[in-house]
C-alpha cells in the first residue's frame, strides 16, 4: 500500500497549545513516527479560547474571533514545523461537545490552513460521526491500535491518555478487539482550580495536590454524577462536571480532591472491560503527575507506565493520531466504530481543503 507523510495537529481543550507531529503511515497497519514540535498558545488566545468554551453559537462574533486567532496560530506552527507533506490532519479547538444533541464544534478554518501551507488539509473529523448518532469521542483508538499491535505490546492492554478529559483504549487479543470512551476529568478541573487559585497553569508534579487531604465526602459526591452509571461507549464535554461544590476547600485539598477525582474515576471505568488489563500504558500531560501516576497504580493493582517507556512521545500520540486519521479519511476508511464511539457502523469522516 502506499505510504503517506502526513502532518498531525492537535490542540487539546487543556489549552497549552499546538502539537505538531509528522508521521509515515499507509493509513492502515504501518505507522512510523518521525518528528514533533509544541507550540504553546498565549495567554490572550487562551481567554479567548475560554470564553467560547460551552457555546453552541456565535451570537456575538467571539468564536469567530477566537476561530481567526486558532487558525493563524495553526498555520503559524506549520510555517515554523517546517515540514511539506502530502497532507495535514487539522483537529482544531474543540469548544462544544454534546452528542445526546448530535452537535460537536471544534474550531479552524481548515480552507485557511491549506491556502497558507499549500498542503491538502483534512479538518472536522468528529462531526460526521456524531450526526450519525455516535458519540465523536475517544477519537484515537485505531491509531493506539496500531501503535499497540506493531509494537507487539501483551495483550489484553489499557492505553490510558489523561488530557483534559480523561480516556481509554482497551485492546484484545482479536483483530477487531478494541473498545473505548471517556472516563470521566483529565487534568482540565485541576487545571482551572490551579488558574484560579495561584495563577499556575497547572499542578507541576501534583506538588500541590500532594500537600493536601482528599474531602472524601465531596469525593463521593462528584462520584455520583450519573455519567459514571451510563452504558459504554460514551464521551464527554470538558465542562460537564463544571460545579461550586468544591469552592469551599483550600487550595491544596482542593487540588488533592480533584486529582482523586481523576484517579477514582479511571479506575471504576476498568469495570467495563471485556478482560483485565495486564498493562496500562499512559499518555498525554497526566502521565507527568507523579502524584497522579502514583495513585493510579495504588487504585488498579496492576503496572501503569508512561507510554515514553516504550519509547513512544507522549506528548505527541494525539497529534500522530489526527496524522494518522487524516490519511483514513483520504482513502475513505473508518475513523470510528461502535466500540469506539457508539456509531452505529464504522464511520469514515473529516472535511478535505485543497490548496488551489
Amino acid at each position: 500500500m502506499k505510504i503517506y507523510t502526513a502532518i498531525g495537529l492537535m490542540s487539546g481543550t487543556s489549552l497549552d497549545g499546538i502539537d505538531v507531529a509528522l508521521l509515515r503511515t499507509d493509513g492502515v497497519s504501518f505507522a512510523e513516527a518521525l518528528d514533533f514540535k509544541s507550540y504553546e498558545y498565549d495567554a490572550e488566545l487562551r481567554r479567548k479560547v475560554r470564553q467560547c468554551f460551552g457555546l453552541s453559537s456565535d451570537p456575538d462574533g467571539r468564536v469567530k474571533e477566537a476561530e481567526k486567532l486558532v487558525t493563524e496560530a495553526h498555520i503559524k506552527a506549520v510555517q515554523d514545523f517546517g515540514h511539506k507533506a502530502d497532507l495535514v490532519g487539522f483537529h482544531g479547538q474543540t469548544i462544544f461537545h454534546d452528542p445526546a444533541n448530535r452537535k460537536t464544534w471544534q474550531i479552524g478554518d481548515g480552507q485557511a490552513l491549506a491556502d497558507a501551507s499549500g498542503m491538502q488539509v483534512v479538518y472536522d473529523f468528529r462531526s460526521a460521526d456524531v450526526a450519525a448518532g455516535g458519540q465523536g469521542a475517544p477519537f484515537l483508538p485505531l491509531y493506539h491500535r496500531v501503535r499497540v499491535k506493531s509494537a507487539g505490546l501483551a495483550l489484553p492492554c489499557v492505553i490510558l491518555n489523561i488530557g483534559g478529559v480523561g480516556n481509554v483504549t482497551w485492546i484484545g487479543a482479536g483483530e477487531d478487539d478494541v473498545l473505548a470512551f471517556d472516563t470521566g476529568p483529565g487534568n482540565a478541573m485541576i487545571d482551572d482550580w490551579m488558574l484560579e487559585k495561584t495563577g499556575q497553569a497547572y499542578d507541576a508534579d501534583g506538588k500541590m495536590a500532594a500537600t493536601g487531604q482528599v474531602d472524601e465526602a465531596l469525593l463521593r459526591r462528584l462520584l455520583s454524577h450519573p455519567y459514571f452509571a451510563a452504558p459504554v461507549p460514551k464521551s464527554l464535554d470538558r465542562n460537564d462536571f463544571i460545579t461550586d461544590i468544591y469552592a469551599g476547600l483550600n487550595t491544596p485539598d482542593g487540588a488533592a480532591t480533584l486529582s482523586a477525582f481523576t484517579v477514582d474515576s479511571i479506575a471504576q471505568s476498568f469495570a467495563h472491560f471485556p478482560q483485565k488489563p495486564l498493562l496500562v500504558h499512559v499518555t498525554g500531560g497526566g502521565r507527568k503527575n507523579g502524584y497522579l501516576m502514583q495513585r493510579l497504580a495504588q487504585k488498579l493493582g496492576i503496572p501503569v507506565t508512561s507510554v515514553d517507556d516504550l519509547g513512544w512521545n507522549g506528548d505527541a500520540m494525539e497529534a500522530e493520531g489526527f496524522a494518522y486519521l487524516a490519511v483514513r479519511s483520504l482513502l475513505g476508511l473508518p475513523l470510528s466504530l461502535p466500540t469506539t464511539t457508539g456509531c452505529p457502523v464504522p464511520m469514515t469522516g473529516g472535511k478535505h481543503a485543497y490548496n488551489i
